[in-house]
């Protein structure tokens, strides 16, 4: 019970579960005490066991009091008023039910396993066998000074210690059980630790797959349409950047960057210079929808959506045997979608070759790994539509007004190059 639990938690933990489980079977106790003595006042009205009766209420009343305040004061309130009450019920149940005529019947029992049970479940779990100790003690010499009085047989009250035996053994329990959850706490934060670490590395490789995949392919692309003889200079720069980003390992921080890049407006967007690389390939891609949305994303998934769209243009242009496509951009109070359309041969996804990294690292498992989904209709014949969305940033910064107009973007002039297929 105590594995998982943080040290300072443990013991509080293991020592309510005890109190809690000492006051039910208390109560249990007392309520069995009083049904007793209510058959036996049913079947004798001449007995006189309403002492005993009013005995077993300040008992109730205190055990619900330690379960609301653990405290030594209502602990030792308790015990010196449970052993007042269980004196007057001894006295009362020996002197008038000539059935019970010794300190061991059941029927005296009950309110002095009461007494052990709560006082085992005091302010301290170590403490824990004292209170019982007391509470035994309290109660034997209670019934004892009854029993003298009475003039009845003193006998070895054996479900009392067998009451008693078994709060100091579940005592005992827990404390043994603590120690060792003491012991193996270090195992199970390292195996967390390990397990984090392992679902970064996992997320890392997962990102560098993905970015391995568009860039290095791409290059390939944009060498094979390149015109015979050098490099065009703008190309080669674009390359060299890349390759530089991939070696540097900046795209490992791609999460910290500038806070403002994603609130710039549809113009300045990741998404935008997306649409126009693709335009620059040889995509119509008509933009449709309310496009400041995209301003509503962190720069994160801003990122993440631009180059999710990116490879669903590259596949339009490799794969789909068409050279138009539509990209309709909408958004809820939570959420930021981007849907890319195109009226292609189209294709299903289940029956894409497990060697093909497209839509299955570069689209959909980047999208999840920035908290989003990725739904997709396609049948061979029917055309593609890809919906992307993400969860929308709620900053206020977020939340003011976007600076994009809405309009389709100016087209940029800048070194581009295709990107690859799925």
């Amino acid at each position: 019970m105590l594995l998982g639990l943080p040290n300072h938690l443990a013991p509080q933990s293991s020592a309510r579960a005890i109190a809690r489980a000492c006051h039910a079977i208390a109560l249990v106790l007392l309520a069995a005490g009083a049904i007793v003595l209510l058959c036996a006042q049913l079947s004798r009205s001449s007995l006189i066991l309403w002492p005993a009766l009013l005995a077993l209420l300040p008992m109730v009343g205190l055990v619900l009091l330690v379960e609301r305040v653990r405290s030594t004061l209502s602990t030792i309130a308790y015990l010196v008023i449970g052993g007042a009450a269980v004196y007057v019920y001894a006295v009362t149940v020996l002197s008038q039910i000539s059935s019970v005529n010794s300190s061991d019947a059941f029927t005296v029992a009950l309110p002095k396993l009461a007494l052990v049970m709560v006082g085992g479940s005091g302010a301290s779990s170590r403490r824990g066998p004292l209170w019982a100790t007391v509470g035994l003690i309290a109660g034997e010499v209670a019934t004892q000074i009854a029993v003298a009085e009475t003039g009845s047989l003193p006998r070895v009250d054996v479900t009392t210690l067998l009451g008693y035996l078994l709060i100091m053994i579940t005592m005992g329990g827990s404390l043994v059980a603590r120690e060792r959850a003491y012991r193996e706490q270090p195992n199970l934060h390292r195996a967390a630790r390990e397990e984090q670490m392992s679902t970064m590395r996992l997320e890392i490789e997962q990102q560098a797959s993905a970015l391995v995949h568009d860039t290095v392919l791409s290059h390939l692309a944009a060498i094979s349409l390149a015109e015979p003889g050098p490099l065009d200079p703008a190309l080669r720069t674009a390359m060299q950047e890349d390759l530089s980003t991939l070696v540097g390992q900046e795209w490992l921080s791609e999460a910290e960057a500038d806070v403002d890049a994603a609130h710039r407006g549809w113009d300045e967007s990741p998404l935008a210079l997306a649409v126009e690389q693709a335009r620059r390939q040889g995509l119509e891609v008509a933009v449709t929808g309310d496009v400041s949305a995209i301003s509503r994303l962190n720069p994160a998934r801003g990122t993440a959506l631009a180059l999710a769209a990116t490879q669903c243009f590259a596949n339009v242009l490799k794969h789909s045997g068409t050279t138009k496509a539509e990209l309709v951009t909408f958004s809820s109070d939570t959420d930021v979608t981007v849907m890319i359309i195109d009226d292609g041969v189209g294709f299903s996804e289940t029956e894409t070759p497990s060697d093909r990294l497209g839509v299955r690292n570069s689209i959909r498992a980047r999208i999840e790994r920035a908290g989003g989904t990725v739904q997709i209709w396609s049948q061979p014949g029917n055309g593609t539509s890809v919906m992307l969305g993400l969860p929308a940033d709620r900053s206020p910064l977020a939340r003011q007004s976007a600076p994009g107009t809405g309009r389709e973007p100016e087209r940029p002039s800048g070194p581009s190059y295709p990107e690859s297929a799925a």
